[in-house]
């Protein structure tokens, strides 16, 4: 078994990288404006418009409009503030090297091996065992720590994690997956406020008369199952692609680690011990945080997901994870 595809450079990761990210983002927001479409149609068709097609043309073109500003702005948002609003979010407090010089020590070792600028270090006050790296880029990346895990593991367990974390930086996953979780959030929203409104809307009795004449019915009909289907269809669709993604993020990055510390023993240690922690949730965490983590940190998604590969889940089963890494040292 290779560490990584025969043939693929770290450089050829962090280009496709890039290109996903692009991509990612185009598609993001095409839906985000069909669902916009969607609303702007219902909107019209239940505030007055009824089912005149004159009304509901216009309102399809403004509700893509106001979809697509409303994702660039949050892309932006995501881009330059996501990093910092996350580590405020987990209460994770930034350290100097004074304050723990081995785990400094263990993060410059693996920033050295991977290339790249010393990442800023922060820790998360909570006993489990658990860390996650964030940064838009190298040149703004983040390694936070768990108290728990900072206590619990010995040093080479510590520097296959700090490694794995390293590999995320390097290879521009953080980035990736703050786009994807930020354009994932507006179209989960965008889709709920879609069937809503399809549904109370037409639950309060709010059509005009209108909406019966000619084929403007039929119109508002059409509008009503395209806004219900993309509002059961996209959100699923979305997940599935982040959680897809992300599984395999965290193969390649256990993959990095191994290639930056050459000791497959170490990491497979270590996810092992984090498995057992008797503690896995970590208080802080969400499920749009869940994902960034070495491990997730949700205890009921761990009890879910610890002995299936679900589509659904944020990580490859723990037991997969590791047999994969104990292969490379065969």
């Amino acid at each position: 078994m290779h560490a990584y595809p025969t043939n693929v450079t770290f450089h050829d990761l962090i280009r496709k990288n890039k290109r996903q990210s692009v991509l990612l983002i185009i598609g993001m927001l095409l839906l985000g404006a069909a669902l916009g479409s969607a609303l702007g149609a219902l909107a019209a068709a239940y505030g007055g418009g009824g089912g005149d097609l004159n009304v509901l043309l216009p309102s399809l073109v403004l509700g893509a409009v106001v979809a697509l500003v409303v994702g660039v702005g949050a892309t932006l948002w995501s881009w330059f503030s996501g990093s910092s609003a996350i580590l405020r979010m987990m209460g994770a407090i930034e350290m100097n090297r004074d304050a723990d010089p081995e785990l400094f020590n263990v993060v410059d070792e693996m920033r050295i091996a991977a290339g790249l600028p010393m990442p800023k270090v922060y820790l998360i006050n909570d006993s489990a065992l658990n860390a996650f790296a964030t940064g838009r880029d190298p040149e703004h990346g983040v390694v936070a720590v768990t108290r728990g895990l900072r206590a619990k593991l010995n040093r080479d367990q510590l520097q296959a994690v700090i490694a794995h974390e390293m590999a995320h930086i390097r290879h521009y996953d953080i980035r990736f997956a703050m786009l994807m979780a930020t354009m994932v959030g507006l179209i989960v929203f965008a889709c709920d406020a879609a069937f809503r409104m399809a549904f109370y809307s037409r639950m309060g009795g709010r059509r005009s008369s209108r909406s019966s004449d000619g084929g403007g019915g039929a119109a508002v009909i059409v509008v009503i199952v395209i806004a219900i289907l993309l509002a059961i269809i996209a959100p699923v669709l979305a997940r599935f692609i982040q959680m897809a993604y992300s599984r395999e993020r965290e193969y390649l990055a256990d993959a990095g680690a191994v290639e930056l510390t050459r000791n497959p023993e170490a990491l497979a240690s270590a996810l092992a011990t984090i498995a057992g922690d008797e503690e896995p949730l970590v208080e802080v965490a969400n499920r749009g945080t869940a994902h960034m983590f070495i491990s997730n940190p949700l205890k009921k998604a761990r009890a879910a997901h610890q002995n299936m590969n679900s589509m659904f889940a944020s990580h490859p089963p723990m037991d997969k994870r590791i047999a994969r890494i104990l292969a490379l040292a065969r």
